[in-house]
C-alpha cells in the first residue's frame, strides 16, 4: 500500500530529491550533481519547509566538504610523494575506498531518512538543522 499525499511530511519530496542528487554527485555525475544541488539550494532553501531545508543544507555543505577533502587529500599526496610515486596512487585509492565510500554510505542513510520524512545530520561534517 502506497502512502497518500496526506501521509507525507511537508517538503519530503524536495528532501528526497536533494539526497538523491547528493548520491548522483558522488557516484554517477560528479560536478553535475553538485550543480543541481547548488541550484536547488539557492532557489528553494529560503521557502522550503523545515525538512527539505535540513536535507538541502546537509547535501549542499557536505558536498562542499567532500569536494574540498578530495582536492586537499590528492594535492597533499602529490606534494608529499610526487606524481610519479606508486605511494601517491596507493593513498589516492585508499582515500576513495575509505572516505569516499563512507560519504556514499552516509548519503544512503540520508536518503532513507528523507524517504521516511525525518531530518538527518551527516556525522562529523554535517551542519545542525533548524
Amino acid at each position: 500500500m502506497q502512502p497518500s499525499a496526506a501521509d507525507t511530511a511537508p517538503g519530503q519530496g524536495l528532501a528526497v530529491t536533494a539526497e538523491s542528487l547528493y548520491l548522483v554527485n558522488l557516484m554517477l555525475a560528479p560536478g553535475l550533481g553538485f550543480l543541481a544541488i547548488a541550484w536547488l539550494w539557492f532557489k528553494r532553501r529560503a521557502t522550503a519547509p523545515a525538512l527539505a531545508r535540513c536535507h538541502l543544507d546537509q547535501t549542499f555543505w557536505v558536498s562542499l566538504w567532500g569536494g574540498a577533502l578530495i582536492v586537499i587529500a590528492c594535492a597533499g599526496f602529490i606534494w608529499l610523494f610526487g606524481l610519479d610515486s606508486e605511494w601517491t596512487w596507493t593513498y589516492v585509492i585508499m582515500y576513495f575506498t575509505c572516505i569516499h565510500s563512507t560519504l556514499i554510505m552516509f548519503g544512503i542513510l540520508g536518503l532513507a531518512k528523507a524517504m521516511a520524512g525525518q531530518p538527518y545530520v551527516y556525522p562529523l561534517i554535517g551542519r545542525r538543522c533548524d
